[in-house]
């Protein structure tokens, strides 16, 4: 039987009990990390979907204010309930967006014959509330 010449004679393939710990301290280190920003992933995903669905409802509301054609001056609040305007449906719904609410505001303009439109909706997250605005200059028309 020979021996390699290279390698000592009490060398053993394998790894040293220095490099297992190291390797083991390394992955204490970096799961938890890794952990940490799976879940920051997943808040920041459902932040996003919150974020879609408000800004959404307030385009609904600002069309369905665009639609009545009618703009007085003040404040409006609700919740979204009930069918949006011009959808007929067999069965009654009753609440599509749970927690979230709305706020309409008609403001004047300089100009007589426009008005702002400003649409908020608001829904709880965590401790606090989060708001999306959107808003549009309309022409409120001559009134007789």
């Amino acid at each position: 039987m020979r021996r390699d010449k290279k390698r000592p004679a009490c060398s053993e393939d394998g790894f040293t009990l220095l490099e297992v710990l190291l390797a083991i301290a390394l992955l204490a280190i970096a799961l938890p990390v890794l952990l940490g920003l799976r879940n920051f992933d997943l808040d920041l995903h459902a932040r996003a979907g919150e974020l879609t669905a408000a800004t959404l409802l307030a385009q609904e509301k600002l069309l369905e204010t665009e639609l009545l054609g009618v703009y007085p001056i003040g404040e409006i609040t609700g919740d979204f309930q009930g069918a949006p305007l011009g959808v007929q449906s067999a069965t009654p719904i009753t609440d599509r967006a749970v927690g979230y609410k709305w706020k309409r505001t008609v403001l004047p303009t300089p100009l007589e014959l426009i008005r702002e439109v400003r649409v908020q909706v608001s829904w709880p997250r965590g401790a606090t509330e989060e708001t999306v605005e959107v808003s549009t200059y309309v022409f409120a028309g001559l009134t007789f």
